[in-house]
């Protein structure tokens, strides 16, 4: 990952959010699968392009992605470098089997104005026989809309989660603390 100015998060996530989450809830720290809405779309990508193998599925809802560094929004990324880096169009065009053989979501408004940058994501994924499920829904950006899919979008985690195979993925998550340690909650 790389080090921006607000902080390394996708180190943050991979090394410290999840393995808390797994801890703290006893999950099964084999089977993960990671999703978001928006820039938070764009950084689940990221990070299952990052740490191949370690997901059982990535969706992006309404993902925040981009064909070119110049039509970043502000602050979206340190400089050109940083959006190289972390191309998700890009990287799968580059390398179309970049996300593996994992279950793949991706769905959009008719009136998002990602669409476009969505869409070309799906053809990139589709290009390398991605096990992708992609949508375009009525709708814009914004809160109604995925609050109208959220039943769509569990049942794809629940089911990806059900079909995932502990030895089909590298390995678990480093636990800060053991199962034998464990406080109640």
């Amino acid at each position: 990952m790389t080090q921006d100015t607000s902080g390394d998060w996708g180190s943050y996530v991979v090394n410290e959010v999840i393995p808390e989450v797994t801890d703290r809830f006893e999950a099964d720290s084999h089977r993960v699968a990671i999703g978001g809405i928006s820039m938070g779309g764009f950084g689940a990508y990221d990070l299952a392009l990052q740490n191949p193998g370690r997901f059982c599925a990535v969706g992006g809802h309404s993902p925040a992605l981009w064909l070119q560094g110049a039509d970043t929004a502000p602050g979206a990324f340190d400089d050109a470098e940083d959006f190289e880096r972390n191309d998700v169009i890009g990287t799968v065009r580059a390398t179309p089997g970049a996300l593996g053989s994992i279950p793949i979501w991706n769905d959009a408004g008719s009136e998002d104005p990602f669409l476009i940058s969505d869409v070309a994501l799906d053809e990139a994924l589709e290009a390398g026989g991605a096990d992708l499920t992609a949508q375009t829904w009525p709708g814009g950006h914004e809160r109604a809309y995925w609050d109208r899919h959220w039943s769509a979008y569990l049942h794809f985690y629940a089911d990806a989660l059900k079909r995932c195979k502990r030895s089909d993925y590298r390995s678990g998550w480093t636990s800060s603390s053991s199962s034998a340690a464990r406080a109640p909650r």
